[in-house]
């Protein structure tokens, strides 16, 4: 069953993309530090954070100081994903096989929970024809000056 994604791009203490996947009613969340990669041989953690309303898949803007994650969220891909099988369950069992068909993201891909680990994933490309082992991560927004 094909549901829908979005990566947003926020520019927060540290810039980190956010992940969120339509399962089960809400918009299932990780926070990706080093953004997804379309190479295979590039691992990136994943750290679960709380749960998303739907109604935040379309979100672009600013978070305001003071309030928890502030700074500067962009869209930085979306589209549809699809699990073979019931997402929910997988993700309960820690392991979750999806396929993007998104701007950026396309094909097959594992979030995999770290073992002994409460939040820490990895999502990890899988080989298929739409690997890019040159793959370079670009940002909508140009990065904060320090």
């Amino acid at each position: 069953m094909r549901k829908r994604f979005v990566i947003h791009e926020h520019h927060a203490t540290r810039l980190h993309f956010d992940l969120r996947l339509e399962i089960g009613g809400v918009l299932k969340s990780w926070a990706v530090p080093k953004g997804v990669s379309m190479n295979p041989s590039e691992k990136r953690l994943a750290v679960a954070v709380p749960d998303h309303s739907l109604g935040y898949i379309n979100f672009e803007g600013t978070l305001a100081e003071g309030s928890y994650g502030a700074g500067e969220v962009r869209i930085w891909d979306k589209g549809e994903f699809e699990t073979v099988g019931d997402g929910e369950e997988q993700l309960r069992k820690g392991k979750l096989i999806f396929s993007f068909d998104g701007a950026k993201l396309r094909g097959e891909f594992t979030l995999l929970k770290m073992s002994k680990q409460e939040k820490n994933w990895l999502i990890i490309k899988s080989k298929d024809e739409h690997v890019d082992q040159n793959w370079k991560l670009e940002t909508v927004l140009e990065p904060k000056k320090k």
